[in-house]
């Protein structure tokens, strides 16, 4: 594992939400540049950038139509280098999103393959022999596109209608147009995409969160083919780049690990029980105390030890497909939710804007795709000029309308309070940092939180030491037997702080500590 990953702590932009440079009203990477040392100021030292490439936006930049080329609504491939540069300056990582289950059906090899003529493309995304044959009964398959050229056949969809499903094989084929995994087209199409990560790293990437990386291999139930194509890829990336980073957006780590994968995030959809924490109507860190985390950390201690605890096991705060934090708890929820995120194994992920509160922005309009999702994509909010500071285009050109309500926060304001939320996340992820115990890699031991409203303790133990950290979101005081561990430092706390003496620990209603103990 890339070394850089043990204290990575990243910060990930939605490139057309953040910050706008020439007034078009969306977000580019001259102004990400530009905001660099915001973030940085805030303790990120790692970027994590979704789909900034040539696109028709039909998916919000997950359906490419030129993988090696910047979207002009964003900048230059130059404009791109230039931000890996000054990140590097800052001593920071750029990670970029890559989408290699599918492309838009506007790239080039899409094109090519939609002739009936056999050529290069023809066997690049999965197309049946007759037009009167739909694709059924695939996995990660979500139907097909028919009657769109002269070639005979219909192509498979791997989500939405514009999306049509790259062809990396089918570990179980059962008809004369599903070619094995092994078969020199599905190879050729993984080589395809080697090529777009050898291009970028060339030119300074520090590596690719993979979208759906559960999905590429067709027909592959126990996923044992998928997990050998992407260790193929990590062979791929230890031999000519073994400082990239390498993460997937699978939901399952112990398969995503064993895949090669350095790190999986914990998904909003799927077995993790991590929405139950922040996303639900009754999560548990909210004041009220009857929420449940006991699923999550029975998941979270089988996921441990079924990868063996090798690789990183990442929890976001939120991201572009699921509501924003704020959606369901309060400030100082948020904050013991902060406290807990930047006290687990694993490298935190901050989404931009949930480190001031940016508020879910409801009953909003579909943009690029989005639906459901598009209240937690609208832009950054900077200041209290016109537009929030996002862009100085007018209010009505802005792609997505941003929160228009009085009081909505602001990085200028959170920045300059003290007792802010921002302020918060700032101080939690430097302690991370100045602390070993706390950090990516330092072990973790549930020792209390596997029954539903007990509260949520655990011991991280690294080379140099043992934190205990601890939370009682309820408004009742709770004890907890722990081991023989003898205090020695407060670190943190968020209300009255809990104590430990004789073997139990005290927690305040509506607490959250950290004890440095022997």
């Amino acid at each position: 594992m890339p070394k850089w990953l043990d204290t990575a702590v990243f910060y990930e932009i939605y490139p057309q939400s953040f910050q706008d440079t020439n007034a078009d009203g969306i977000g580019d990477i001259p102004g990400i540049i530009r905001r660099l040392d915001y973030i940085r100021e805030l303790g990120c030292n790692a970027l994590w950038l979704n789909p900034c490439f040539e696109s028709p936006f039909n998916d919000a930049g997950y359906d490419v139509a030129d993988y090696k080329k910047v979207a002009p609504r964003y900048g230059t491939n130059d404009d791109l280098v230039r931000l890996f540069t000054e990140a590097h300056k800052r001593n920071m990582r750029v990670i970029l999103d890559l989408v290699p289950g599918h492309t838009s059906s506007a790239h080039p090899w899409f094109r090519e393959s939609m002739k009936p003529e056999p050529n290069e493309y023809s066997h690049r995304y999965i197309w049946t022999d007759s037009i009167w044959k739909d694709v059924e009964n695939v996995s990660s398959v979500s139907g097909s596109l028919r009657g769109i050229s002269s070639r005979d056949g219909s192509c498979a969809l791997n989500f939405f209608t514009s999306q049509p499903a790259l062809n990396y094989g089918f570990a179980h084929p059962s008809e004369p147009w599903q070619l094995p995994a092994d078969s020199p087209e599905a190879l050729a199409t993984r080589e395809a995409m080697k090529d777009v990560m050898r291009f970028w790293l060339g030119l300074g990437c520090d590596g690719f969160r993979v979208d759906m990386a559960f999905s590429l291999v067709k027909n592959d139930p126990e996923q044992k083919k998928t997990i050998e194509l992407w260790q193929d890829f990590r062979h791929f990336l230890d031999t000519d780049y073994p400082d990239a980073a390498f993460l997937s957006e699978w939901g399952d780590p112990a398969k995503a690990l064993l895949a090669g994968f350095h790190m999986d995030f914990l998904l909003h959809v799927g077995p993790s029980h991590y929405p139950e924490l922040f996303r639900t109507e009754n999560p548990y860190f909210s004041h009220k105390g009857t929420g449940d985390a006991s699923k999550f950390v029975a998941y979270y201690e089988q996921a441990r030890k079924t990868s063996g605890g090798k690789g990183l096991i990442c929890i976001p705060s939120g991201n572009h497909d699921m509501c924003r934090i704020a959606r369901h708890l309060d400030i100082q929820e948020r904050k013991r939710a902060f406290a807990f995120l930047l006290s687990m194994p694993g490298a935190p992920f901050i989404y931009y804007g949930d480190e001031i509160g940016l508020r879910h922005v409801e009953n909003l309009v579909s943009v690029e795709g989005g639906y459901d999702r598009t209240g937690a994509r609208t832009p950054m909010q900077w200041d209290t000029s016109p537009n929030a500071g996002f862009s100085t285009a007018a209010p009505e050109k802005l792609y997505i309308r941003q929160d228009s309500s009085p009081d909505r926060p602001v990085a200028e304001k959170e920045r300059a309070t003290t007792d802010s939320l921002y302020a918060e996340v700032r101080r939690l992820i430097a302690l991370r940092l100045e602390h070993e115990p706390l950090q990516n890699n330092a072990d973790i031991k549930f020792l209390s939180g596997h029954e539903k409203g007990s509260p949520l303790v655990y011991l991280r133990s690294g080379v140099s030491g043992k934190i205990l950290c601890a939370f009682n979101p309820s408004p009742k005081a709770a004890t907890v037997k722990t081991p023989a561990l003898s205090p020695q430092a407060t670190l943190y706390q968020q209300g009255d702080a809990a104590t430990l003496s004789g073997g139990i620990l005290s927690l305040p209603a509506g607490s959250a500590t950290f004890i440095q103990v022997d």
